[in-house]
């Protein structure tokens, strides 16, 4: 950068000339064309440099990858809670898979829990790491499976329209993020059209999928959680006792024997393809009076204690005896706080 600096202060150097030296000393013209050349020299390699080209028009793999996983990390400690499993999985797998130069394929991670419990949330901040727009970038693309692929019918002309998508998101930009919500409503054998992307293959026409993100969203496999959570519940055990191991098989053969899960059957769960499957815990009482306070504070205002807790008091709780669990999360905490706030 600094020889770059030294090139434009040179440029500017030569423009003051006429300024500094008697009008008669040197040739006018030559004079101009030399300083416009030299000028033009500077700025263009000025301009051209990667990182301030980047700083006025968005580029693949904006962020250094370091940074992004320092960001993933700082967002996912102060905005994410009651996920500790997520939380660590998440990181490691990005972190990982970020720094690593020679990945043998791409990463994929599935988010499995509850509506309200974060998957969302969590893959906007894995976006917004990679990324500085986040999951506006033109290099990350969302599907909703009730928007995207709503007809069974017309299967075959969705499989042909993503595999031709994420082909040539690839080809112009390796660190492609794809994000695939509502798993839990799409149509069975859908998302193994992607199959090839996600296998251990150098090269596919001529493209390497290597560097590519796929992250799935679904609610299915959401009672097994439940079932492991309420276990830990009901023994003593707090839920951060709870580790992956206790979840993740269990969880993935769920999904695969659910024919409501969009992962029914699926070849990318029986040739190993899905790297994580991630849990999201349900939240607890506690864990909604965190979302309400953030909520709050983002918007500028002094937490009301009475109306946090008036609003964690309004949300309804499961298993019906014990409420321990919100039934969604932190969904609903943003329309509650309009109700209460006269913004």
């Amino acid at each position: 950068m600094k020889l770059r600096r030294g090139a434009l202060r040179a440029a500017l150097g030569l423009a003051l000339l006429p300024l500094l030296r008697p009008a008669g000393a040197v040739e006018p013209i030559s004079l101009g064309l030399a300083i416009a050349g030299a000028a033009a020299s500077a700025l263009t390699g000025f301009i051209s440099y990667p990182r301030l080209y980047c700083y006025f028009r968005e580029c693949c793999l904006q962020r250094h990858d370091h940074r992004a996983a320092v960001a993933l990390q700082e967002n996912l400690d102060r905005k994410l809670f009651g996920q500790h499993l997520v939380n660590k999985v998440v990181v490691k797998a990005v972190k990982g898979f970020l720094n690593n130069t020679n990945a043998k394929k791409p990463l994929a991670l599935s988010l499995h829990g509850w509506t309200g419990t974060g998957k969302n949330f969590v893959s906007k901040i894995v976006a917004e790491s990679i990324y500085k727009r986040g999951l506006q970038s033109k290099y990350v693309h969302q599907f909703v499976a009730t928007l995207h692929f709503p007809h069974a019918h017309s299967i075959n002309l969705y499989k042909d329209q993503l595999q031709s998508w994420i082909r040539g998101n690839v080809s112009i930009c390796p660190r492609s993020l794809f994000i695939f919500d509502e798993m839990d409503k799409m149509h069975a054998g859908l998302i193994d059209s992607i199959k090839p992307f996600l296998d251990y293959y150098e090269l596919l026409d001529g493209v390497s999928y290597r560097q590519a993100i796929f992250i799935f969203l679904s609610n299915a496999g959401a009672e097994k959680i439940t079932e492991v959570a309420l276990d830990f519940w009901r023994n003593g055990r707090t839920r951060e006792d709870i580790q992956l191991t206790d979840i993740q098989n269990a969880l993935s053969v769920s999904i695969f024997n659910n024919k409501n899960s969009g992962f029914w059957h699926s070849t990318l769960i029986d040739r190993n393809l899905i790297d994580y499957f991630v849990p999201f815990l349900p939240l607890e009482y506690k864990h909604v009076k965190m979302c309400v306070r953030v909520e709050i504070e983002s918007r500028g205002y002094a937490v009301d204690e009475d109306i946090l807790t008036r609003i964690a008091d309004e949300m309804t709780y499961f298993p019906r005896e014990e409420r321990i669990y919100s039934d969604k999360g932190c969904k609903t905490v943003d329309a509650k706080l309009d109700y209460y706030y006269d913004f």
